[in-house]
């Protein structure tokens, strides 16, 4: 019988209230998925989920009558989220699935313990623990592939799949963060023979899954086999093979530095130029933050490194600027133009179109232009002030007069 280790999430005050709520008179609860499986790893947990054979009406409840908060998050699929002490944990009832479409299920509330486990995805995800005893349950080999770092289908991987296709992504989300040694024969091959069913899915869970993929510290080695397979241009048909080389770079350049992890970042390395960037932000339904962040990064390839440090924050922003040198500078150019950058605000420029009029300047399209002038100069020269500003502006008003 294998325990849970002693971990500090066990000991949470808000958690245990909500285990004391479910568990007392004869009610069952057991901790499920991620927590379970990143203590077994030895990583930090942030999120708890549950799992009772309580039916969502006697959840709620029993949450309530404690003075805890009880949302109906997911109460078609059994799911109440409890609000204890300002933190969240989803409490899910046990289940087993009537019908699917690859998109959505029709489940039934059970009370098998091994019927839920066998509804999920990979056996990693679906290990179990009494919260009291820590006693682990594992009804399809979740610990040994755990050990051994395999991402693998429960079951028949072609019906785990075709119960929800978003499952072939999360295959290789999972695979970049926890696989280690040779994959899986069987849930590679149904992976790559369902990629074109990724057509079917929402764009926002495309994209959901695809950041969350690039966020991971080391996707590289995952993408590469995404595009092999051919899954990768399934989601973004937009990618080239240059991308691979271009986010190979990225990260490297990244470890240098000791950047943290951007999905769009990375994510903008594997496009060639801003209309392919245009092209999935509109298919994946980007925000416009984000689909403003991949145009400025991608560009159409120009050579921004070109111009000087904070002239390209002062075009593009600061953010945007030290994610294109963090993708296209030599190692040894990225830390002094990082620190150059670092906490480095965006000056205004030091006069308006009403000033040039009231020195002369006739109102109209020159003066739009006369501006333009100025404040290119002004960007080249390193955003002087004082003297130095008027001595551009100065020039600018006689080169206008001519």
């Amino acid at each position: 019988m294998t325990h849970l280790p002693e971990a500090e999430w066990r000991r949470w005050p808000e958690l245990v209230r909500v285990v004391s709520a479910l568990s007392a008179d004869g009610g069952a609860v057991r901790y499920v998925g991620g927590a379970v499986r990143d203590t077994l790893l030895g990583l930090s947990v942030a999120d708890v989920d549950l799992a009772t054979p309580l039916r969502p009406d006697a959840v709620t409840a029993r949450l309530e009558a404690t003075g805890m908060k009880a949302v109906p998050t997911g109460i078609a699929h059994g799911t109440i989220t409890a609000v204890s002490g300002g933190r969240p944990f989803e409490i899910t009832t046990l289940r087993r699935d009537i019908a699917t479409d690859g998109r959505r299920a029709t489940v039934a509330f059970a009370d098998d313990w091994r019927d839920d486990a066998a509804r999920r995805d990979f056996t990693i995800n679906a290990l179990y623990a009494d919260p009291v005893s820590g006693e682990i349950f594992d009804w399809f080999a979740g610990m040994d592939d755990l050990q051994a770092g395999t991402v693998r289908f429960i079951g028949d991987a072609d019906a785990r799949i075709a119960e929800d296709h978003l499952r072939i992504l999360r295959y290789y989300r999972f695979a970049a963060r926890f696989g280690q040694g040779p994959v899986d024969a069987a849930s590679h091959a149904a992976v790559v023979a369902a990629r074109h069913s990724l057509r079917t899915l929402s764009r926002e869970r495309v994209a959901d899954e695809l950041l969350k993929l690039c966020a991971l510290p080391s996707p590289l080695a995952v993408i590469e086999q995404m595009a092999d397979d051919g899954v990768l241009a399934e989601i973004l048909p937009e990618a080239d093979r240059g991308g691979l080389q271009r986010l190979a770079k990225l990260l490297n350049n990244e470890a240098i530095v000791a950047a943290p992890a951007n999905a769009l970042r990375r994510l903008a390395a594997l496009l060639p130029s801003s209309a392919a960037a245009d092209s999935a932000s509109a298919r994946l339904r980007l925000s416009r933050r984000q689909r403003e962040h991949l145009l400025a990064l991608t560009d159409d390839g120009k050579d921004a490194l070109a111009m000087p440090v904070h002239g390209l924050a002062y075009r593009i922003g600061r953010e945007a600027a030290m994610d294109r040198w963090l993708m296209a500078a030599r190692a040894d150019q990225l830390p002094a133009a990082l620190d150059a950058l670092d906490g480095w605000q965006r000056p205004q420029l030091p006069v308006k179109g009403g000033a040039l009029v009231a020195r002369g300047l006739t109102a109209g399209p020159m003066v739009a232009r006369t501006l333009r002038q100025i404040e290119a100069q002004w960007i080249e020269a390193g955003f002087p002030d004082g003297a130095a500003f008027e001595t551009l502006v100065d020039q600018a008003l006689r080169d206008a007069a001519q």
